[in-house]
Formats: C-alpha cells, sequence, structure tokens
C-alpha cells in the first residue's frame, strides 16, 4: 500500500493548487472563490522518483459541525486521521494567520506528523511569509510555488525524508482495471447518500442544502471481491440556469467523468418522476457510449409504486428508444433497500458493454434478419448487405459492409440495430452499427 499524504490548510491557500501539480493534471477544481472544495478527493502523486497517495481537502474553518462548513472541516479531519503525513499549506503572501496558528494546534493535536508548505513564496514578497512559518512550531517551512512548479525538489526531499523516518515507502501505482461507476443526475437525487451507503461511511458531504457536491469524488471500493471506483459527482440542471462561473467548472468536471466512465447510474429522484433533464443527461451518456443504469432512488417515500413503475417505463421507452430494455432498478440510498440489486444491475450492464460475438452467429443472424425484412430499394436499385463482423466492445461495434452503405436508411439500421440487441441479449448498452462499402474482407480475392 502507498502511503497517504493529505494537504490541509485554511481555505485559499492554494492545497487544489498543489494537488493538481503533485496528481500531474487538473483535477480539482480551482477558484480565486474560497471554498470550492468540500469534499475529500483521492489521487496518485508523482513527485520526482516518489509515488503515494494523496488527499485534497476543504479549507480548515471555525464552524459549527452540523453546518455545512462544520461538515466540511469533519472531512478534512477525517482524511488527517487515515494519513500516514499531512501537508499543512500556508499562505507566503499572506504571512501566518491567527486561523493558521489555530489550525496548526489542531494538526499537531492529531499526532501524524506535518511538514509545513509556504505556497505562493515565488518572489521576494513571500519571504517574510516564509519566515513567520517556523513560528507554528512544525518544524522548517519548505517555499513552493504549487502554480509555478517551484520549489517541488525541496518538497521532495522533505516528504522523502518524513516518510522514510516513518518506514514508509513513498511508491506504488494505481490501479486501471477497477470498474468505473460514475453516480450522476440532477441536484439533490441522492447521490452522494447513495454513494455513502454503497461504501458504509460517510465518505461524501451530504446535506439539504442544492449544489453541495463540486468536484468529481473517487472512491475506491470493493465489491464482493471485485475493485470498483466509485465517482460521485455535481449535479447537472438545465445549461440556461447555469450562470454562475463555479458551476459551470462543476458541470464541466462532471462531463469528462462521464466520457471516461464505464457505468453511469442516472441517479432520478422517485418522489419527483424523470423529467426532460434527466432524458437530456441519459443521452449524453448514451451519445459518449457509456453503459447506462437508471436508479430510482428514494423509493422508501414512493406510495404507489407500481404506477410510478409504469409511468417510468412509459416515459423511459419514449424518451430513450435507441436503447431498449434498459435497467430501471429502484433503492433507496437512505435506507440500503435496493442497493444490491442496483450493483447487480451495473455489473451486468458492464458485461454487456464489454461483450464481443462471434464472426459466424452474426452473419447467421443476419441472413435471418434479412431474409425477415429486406432492405427497400434505393433510386429502385437493390440495396445488397453481404457481411458483418464486431469490430470493438466498450460499447459494442459492428461493421456492415454493403454494395451501397449510403442508400441504407436510418429506419433500416435501426431495424438491425433493435433485432440485434434482442437476439443477442444487449439490454440497454449502445450499439454503434458502422456502414461500409466492399466485399467481404475476409473471403480471398
Amino acid at each position: 500500500m502507498p502511503a497517504v499524504v493529505a494537504i490541509v490548510g485554511r481555505p485559499n491557500v492554494g492545497k487544489s493548487t498543489l494537488f493538481n501539480r503533485l496528481v500531474g493534471r487538473r483535477t480539482a477544481l480551482v477558484d480565486a472563490q474560497p471554498g470550492v472544495t468540500r469534499d475529500r478527493r483521492e489521487g496518485m502523486a508523482r513527485l520526482g522518483p516518489l509515488s503515494f497517495t494523496v488527499v485534497d481537502t476543504a479549507g480548515l474553518e471555525d464552524a459549527d459541525a452540523d453546518s455545512l462548513r462544520g461538515r466540511m472541516r469533519g472531512q478534512a479531519e477525517t482524511a488527517v486521521a487515515a494519513s500516514d503525513l499531512v501537508l499543512m499549506v500556508v499562505d507566503g503572501r499572506a504571512g501566518v494567520t491567527p486561523l493558521d496558528r489555530y489550525f496548526a494546534d489542531l494538526v499537531r493535536r492529531s499526532g501524524v506528523p506535518v511538514l509545513v508548505v509556504v505556497n505562493k513564496a515565488e518572489g521576494d514578497a513571500a519571504s517574510a511569509g516564509t519566515l513567520e512559518a517556523f513560528a507554528l512550531g512544525l518544524g522548517d517551512p519548505v517555499a513552493i510555488s504549487a502554480q509555478h512548479g517551484e520549489g517541488m525538489s525541496d518538497l521532495h526531499d522533505a516528504v522523502a525524508g518524513a516518510l522514510a523516518g516513518l518506514n514508509l515507502a513513498a511508491d506504488g501505482e494505481s490501479d486501471d482495471s477497477s470498474l468505473r461507476l460514475a453516480i450522476i443526475g440532477r441536484p439533490n437525487t441522492g447521490k452522494s447518500t447513495l454513494l455513502n451507503r454503497l461504501v458504509g461511511e460517510a465518505r461524501v458531504l451530504t446535506g439539504p442544502e442544492p449544489g453541495v457536491t463540486r468536484d468529481s469524488i473517487a472512491v475506491d471500493w470493493t465489491y464482493r471481491g471485485r475493485p470498483i471506483q466509485l465517482i460521485d459527482t455535481a449535479g447537472l440542471r438545465r445549461r440556461a440556469r447555469v450562470t454562475e462561473r463555479l458551476e459551470k467548472l462543476s458541470v464541466g468536471d462532471t462531463l469528462v467523468t462521464i466520457r471516461r466512465t464505464h457505468v453511469a447510474a442516472l441517479t432520478i429522484d422517485a418522489t419527483v418522476g424523470i423529467d426532460r433533464q434527466d432524458l437530456v443527461i441519459a443521452n449524453r451518456v448514451i451519445d459518449e457510449g457509456r453503459a447506462l443504469v437508471i436508479v430510482a432512488n428514494k423509493w422508501d417515500l414512493v406510495a404507489d409504486e407500481a404506477g410510478l413503475r409504469r409511468v417510468l417505463g412509459r416515459r423511459i421507452e419514449a424518451g430513450l428508444p435507441q436503447v431498449r430494455a434498459l435497467p430501471v432498478v429502484s433503492c433507496s440510498g437512505l435506507t440500503g433497500a435496493g442497493v444490491a440489486r442496483l450493483m447487480a444491475a451495473v455489473l451486468e450492464s458492464h458485461e454487456v458493454w464489454n461483450r464481443r460475438l462471434a464472426t459466424a452467429a452474426l452473419n447467421q443472424w443476419l441472413e435471418a434478419a434479412i431474409a425477415h425484412h429486406p432492405p427497400p430499394l434505393a433510386a429502385g436499385r437493390q440495396i445488397k448487405i453481404r457481411y458483418i463482423t464486431q469490430v470493438a466492445s466498450r460499447p459494442p461495434r459492428f461493421a456492415l459492409f454493403a454494395n451501397r452503405p449510403d442508400a441504407v436508411p436510418e429506419s433500416y439500421r435501426r431495424y438491425l440495430v433493435n433485432e440485434l440487441r434482442a437476439d443477442f441479449d444487449l439490454p440497454g448498452t449502445p450499439i454503434r452499427l458502422l456502414l461500409r462499402a466492399g466485399k467481404n474482407p475476409y473471403v480471398p480475392a
């Protein structure tokens, strides 16, 4: 197991900028507005030859425990308790503030080894702040500029020395074999509550406030021996309602997550039903070629379960005709009811999304499908479809060879896709049918 290093500090000292610098890409949202980060985010850091797990946290603030900021602080304190080393970041230009001193005492009392990192230390303006950091009593501070990459060699030496003193190896590789499951949907549908229920702890912030989640937070989890990366995402509202810059960044982060995920669990509020924005999100997932599962959350609050199932079925069938037999799972993230059914649907959807079909079976199917419903004439000429083969999976993609591929009407393509889905049991997953010109490429000339 790689060492775990937590980045803490008061708001707006550059913790997320340092996190992005260490992981080598812009994954945490960064903005001049304080308090952007709310949940703790993990990533695999690389600092020269060192590799370790780094945790970005919300800014430490003195707030009531029941408030949103208090719950954010609770997440940061949990990250400190679970870490092997803490990087306490202060703003070199602002100098050491009373809040820095207060939280330095809290971190010291945690018993976890601490390194003081003076950020924004480019130029002479931050030299006074670096000297002030000695007064925190946490050892020699390390002056860096996370934005410009200055001081990273000094930080490497300090981290390597601290971990070596703890007999911890700063190495390790992230596991890319995990199934990536993104929990997506509109705001306040219970996405974060559902993730916490799955992992069995309050891993991400929840609350009645709208838009609590801002970043896409990835959590490594094991379900029945299988590694899964759960990803909580910010709620997606209608584009016309997204006006603030920070929300636009959150939406962009969620859309990137959808492109990189394997299975998307579109979470809807069962007490509200499915609306146009839910279908817009679902179509985005399908267009990206990701496997999709519809999750009717808050099912414990539904009175007429049979009636709601009928309504959801009709609405989904009418709004998403291109992915027939889409899995729809009723559950409650609050009580845990239906969670096992949800994971069964996720694993099945992932298997279908990865499935490969034999070429011989496909061509037998094609012959029968054409015999049952021949392609129509185009400008009085016959369209001859000669051959089909699967060229890729994730999602399943098939090449169909015909004498006049451009003349095959869209309605006939839909017929073939629907028959393919039904006859080979490919429920819900997007199917790509690529029409190509030419003869059977597997027959010698």
